[in-house]
């Protein structure tokens, strides 16, 4: 069980669901909560609708259904909205939505002429099939709560990287180091976590699998970097990093992030870097299986933790105090009381 979990005396009345996107995930966050995960029906008819049933009776119980949205991410996105349907239908008390890594917070904001907001679309659609709140980690983009009319809790797992690599060799010549100047304010806390210094990159989108880094914000030259990013998909933006931060005399990189996408030739690009010492991903989505020399850490006993507080109707900004001050207790202001 997490550090924090309550004796869940009333686990009956907790139903856990898995879509088919990291069953794996799901299975660990139900050890931690001493629960089973639940079964499901998951079918496809031959004009290739999908359709979910659920396995377990659900009424009057709080549900909770794990899908991260990961390629194929459509695919995926559709079994999380009919199963919500299906469990809103069985008359369950309430419905939680436990997506790992939501990753429609990309598409956040109106950059180019007649474009979509996926984000604010997606979250649309979660309500109304009928979710009662979300549980996730790491948006790319904080501003992505507001997209949705029930409540978002996401987590933060800034805590258990900064525990890797403390335990890990030496810091004292390292630095922290942000790919952009949009991830600077976690790289902040993250290098605060360590008791390193900060620097960022300057970089420029040019396409989905094209960035430019310009140049670098902060004295690398000598120094180890630990390179800190939400999100790898295609690792374009972690080459182009290193390539400047070898140009700015910096010795090697490690490279962490929450979301370990590595899609297409990322496991191939990151692989043949001999500046890079070490890739640490957490398990929000499915670790490649081509790649071994990758560190994964579990964030299931957050989630399970988040989750059993949820259940309890206790705070779940707790969980962070002392890893994020954004989570701690406002304070009071002088001489009120």
């Amino acid at each position: 069980m997490a550090p924090g979990l309550e004796g869940v005396n009333d686990v009956k009345d907790i139903v856990v669901f898995s879509g088919s996107a990291h069953p794996v995930l799901a299975q660990e966050i139900c050890g931690h909560l001493r629960t089973r995960l639940s079964p499901t029906r998951i079918s496809r008819f031959s004009n290739d609708c999908l359709q979910v049933q659920l396995l377990v009776n659900v009424r009057q119980r709080d549900v909770y259904i794990i899908q991260p949205l990961v390629p194929p991410t459509q695919e995926h996105l559709m079994e999380l909205l009919l199963m919500i349907d299906a469990a809103r239908g069985a008359s369950a008390r309430q419905i939680t939505a436990v997506i790992p890594h939501y990753s429609y917070a990309r598409s956040d904001k109106k950059d180019a002429s007649r474009i979509s907001l996926g984000g604010r679309l997606v979250a649309d659609l979660l309500v109304t099939a009928g979710v009662s709140r979300v549980l996730t980690m790491q948006l790319h983009a904080p501003q992505v709560q507001g997209f949705f009319q029930c409540p978002v809790d996401q987590l933060t797992a800034l805590g258990v990287l900064a525990e890797h690599f403390k335990g890990g060799s030496a810091l004292d010549n390292s630095i922290v180091v942000s790919p952009d100047l949009g991830n600077a304010k976690n790289a902040t806390q993250f290098a605060r976590l360590l008791g390193l210094p900060v620097a960022a990159g300057s970089k420029r989108r040019l396409a989905d699998d094209k960035v430019v880094v310009d140049s670098i914000v902060g004295d690398v030259a000598g120094r180890n970097a630990i390179i800190l990013d939400d999100e790898i998909a295609t690792g374009g933006s972690v080459v182009e990093l290193c390539q400047r931060l070898k140009d700015y005399g910096a010795l090697s990189a490690s490279v962490a992030c929450t979301h370990g996408l590595f899609a297409g030739r990322a496991v191939e690009r990151l692989r043949g870097l001999d500046f890079i010492s070490e890739v640490v991903c957490t398990n929000t989505v499915p670790a490649p299986q081509d790649w071994p020399e990758l560190t994964s850490i579990s964030v299931a006993p957050l989630l399970a933790e988040a989750i059993d507080r949820i259940h309890h109707g206790r705070s779940v900004s707790k969980m962070f105090e002392n890893v994020d001050p954004v989570y701690a207790p406002p304070k009071a202001p002088e001489g009120l009381f």
